[in-house]
């Protein structure tokens, strides 16, 4: 097992957990919603778990690093009756958290009174799975601060009279499960105070849209690298094309992203203390960042999945594993550049086993990337490539605070 591998087998919680995203309107990250997998396969954790998880989940899965600096914001945590009926509050710090009443949760008036104590003490509530037909549901809106409206199962008309009865309650509201950004758009104009769903990931692709700019020289440095032939000298001539790509290169290389302990003064001494290898990961990372219009939440999406991929093949032994990097990483890029993924392909010079992975998530790589999305749903039953569960949580873990760290390298931050 690699040295990155052994790390990620002795730092196992009992528990699995992945973070979704909820949107402000701008697209900016406003709070996590943490999905939970306690240790015997449960739904949710019980409040042990949560107690035991919850210096993880401040000390990595609520910060989030968006217009220059790291910022912490709560996160949603589904609740049972074994924190409803828990003797004693849960040791949770209010203000990091918002507790969520699942639609799994049967609405009792002891239930309700216990969540109203709970709000009184200084809880935030969020209520999912709002149906403004069910009268019953009624009680809560004068506990709840957030009602979730499920998006899926409503149309726009539903939404609509949702959204009237609600706000005569003066609660916030949250659009979940946006799965495109017409649907987004049609939420917007009705008013939510929250989005959640996919619709970031999902490509409008602009037919004849080609990479661009500096791009282009990018995908000229990934072509080398990846010819066997290639030399430090080779690749310094190319980048040296482009002052700004030069200067961004020695700057990130000798940064605490890569922890190199010496300085580093040219393209080809960079190559020489790095590897081919780590310069074509940078070189990957340039070529997924600073799309206009596009939220950074994408960006780190694609740095997590990718780093996440690249983890999981070391510690099942893959000699490839930066290929599972590049898999990761460009997994979203038909997304990130609204072009689509079969006309990047033409445009991208990558192998044909990555370019597979990336159309039809096909062999070694396309089953590693495809463990990595069904993590990132919270799919963790239909988890299969690792033995061991609890590896996939570290290995997540390990990877949002990668990138996290990436992302401050890539905007330039000292």
């Amino acid at each position: 097992m690699t040295p990155v591998g052994q790390a990620i087998s002795d730092d196992t919680l009992d528990v699995l957990l992945a973070c979704r995203p909820v949107y402000t309107r701008n697209q900016d990250v406003a709070a996590f919603e943490l999905l939970l997998q306690g240790e015997h396969g449960n739904k949710s954790a019980t409040l042990k778990e949560l107690e035991t998880s919850s210096p993880i989940i401040l000390g990595n899965y609520n910060q989030v690093y968006q217009h220059g600096q790291t910022k912490r914001v709560p996160g949603f945590l589904k609740i049972t009756d074994d924190v409803i009926f828990a003797t004693a509050l849960p040791d949770l710090p209010q203000k990091h958290y918002i507790l969520e009443v699942g639609d799994d949760v049967l609405l009792t008036s002891e239930r309700v009174e216990r969540l109203r104590d709970m709000a009184k003490r200084g809880y935030r509530i969020a209520l999912s799975s709002y149906d403004p037909d069910d009268v019953e549901l009624d009680a809560m809106l004068d506990v709840a601060h957030i009602v979730k409206l499920d998006t899926r199962t409503m149309s726009d008309e539903q939404l609509r009279t949702a959204m009237t009865k609600l706000r005569m309650y003066g609660v916030e509201t949250l659009a979940d499960n946006l799965d495109s950004k017409a649907r987004f758009t049609a939420c917007l104009e009705l008013g939510f105070t929250y989005y959640q769903g996919d619709f970031l990931s999902a490509p409008e692709p602009v037919k004849g849209k080609k990479i661009s700019g500096n791009k282009v020289l990018l995908l000229e440095l990934l072509s080398e690298l990846q010819n066997p032939a290639a030399s430090p000298l080779k690749l310094e001539e190319i980048a040296l094309r482009d002052a700004k790509l030069t200067y961004r290169i020695l700057k990130l290389v000798n940064s605490a992203a890569v922890s190199l302990h010496r300085e580093v003064s040219s393209i080809s001494h960079a190559i020489g203390l790095l590897g081919m290898k780590e310069i074509q990961r940078w070189a990957s990372l340039f070529l997924i960042e600073g799309e206009r219009g596009k939220p950074e939440e994408l960006t780190r999406k694609m740095l997590v999945r990718g780093r996440m991929c690249e983890v999981l093949a070391e510690v099942c032994g893959n000699r490839n594993a930066a290929d599972n990097f590049i898999v990761g990483l460009l997994s979203l890029l038909d997304a990130m550049m609204d072009i689509s993924m079969e006309e990047l392909m033409q445009q991208v010079p990558l192998n044909q086993d990555v370019k597979n992975a990336l159309m039809n998530r096909a062999g070694d790589l396309g089953e590693v990337l495809n463990e990595v999305e069904l993590y990132e749903k919270g799919a963790f039953s239909e988890l299969k490539l690792v033995g061991s569960l609890p590896i996939y949580e570290t290995a997540y873990r390990h990877s949002v605070a990668w990138a996290r760290q990436a992302q401050q390298a890539l905007t330039g931050e000292d």
